[in-house]
């Protein structure tokens, strides 16, 4: 059961923890940070704040760059939005009318992109990301994508996998206030 700070109980304490504070810009207007934190290539307090959250220094680059990913994802916007899902259920909200998800051909090729990336394919998450904005759909669990994302190289994990299989397979059968409850999810994107 995901909560309002989008976290769930497979997401880390740190990663609710750096959701919760960027979320606070958001609630603050605090639009000087979040500027900050769209200026990757100029570190500031912001990032430093950002990375603060990171349980070890390996981690840093992660929490750096989903700290990035939320101020894209927020520019302009006056209430925060934590998310829900994986990035490939997220993926799957991309589109405009009735072409969403694998059924858009820029989705499928941005979600192949990302799954089939040895490394963090960061650039192609900024670019979901932003078409998750510009589709005004909500965007992934930021907690959980921290989480993912620390596991990107963890074989066990199958992080990429997961996000694939997230996409590309549709969603299991909800019982009728589950499915009644997406819906609502969405409509307020």
């Amino acid at each position: 059961m995901t909560d309002r700070t989008g976290a769930d109980s497979r997401t880390s304490e740190n990663s609710a923890a750096l959701t919760a504070w960027l979320a606070s810009l958001v609630h603050n207007n605090d639009y000087a940070s979040l500027a900050e934190l769209r200026r990757p290539r100029v570190q500031r307090e912001p990032h430093f704040r950002a990375l603060w959250y990171s349980p070890t220094e390996a981690q840093h680059e992660i929490y750096g760059q989903v700290a990035f990913l939320f101020a894209v994802y927020h520019q302009g916007r006056p209430n925060p939005y934590y998310g829900y899902g994986s990035l490939g259920e997220a993926a799957r909200r991309i589109g405009g009318g009735a072409v969403r998800g694998p059924d858009d051909p820029g989705a499928a090729r941005l979600v192949d992109r990302i799954v089939s990336s040895r490394r963090v394919p960061w650039r192609h998450l900024q670019h979901a990301v932003a078409r998750l904005r510009s589709c005004d759909r909500h965007p992934p669990s930021w907690a959980r994508l921290v989480d993912d994302l620390c596991l990107w190289h963890d074989r066990k994990a199958r992080i990429s996998y997961e996000w694939g299989a997230a996409f590309y397979m549709p969603p299991a059968r909800t019982a009728p206030s589950t499915a009644a409850a997406d819906l609502e999810k969405d409509s307020h994107a």
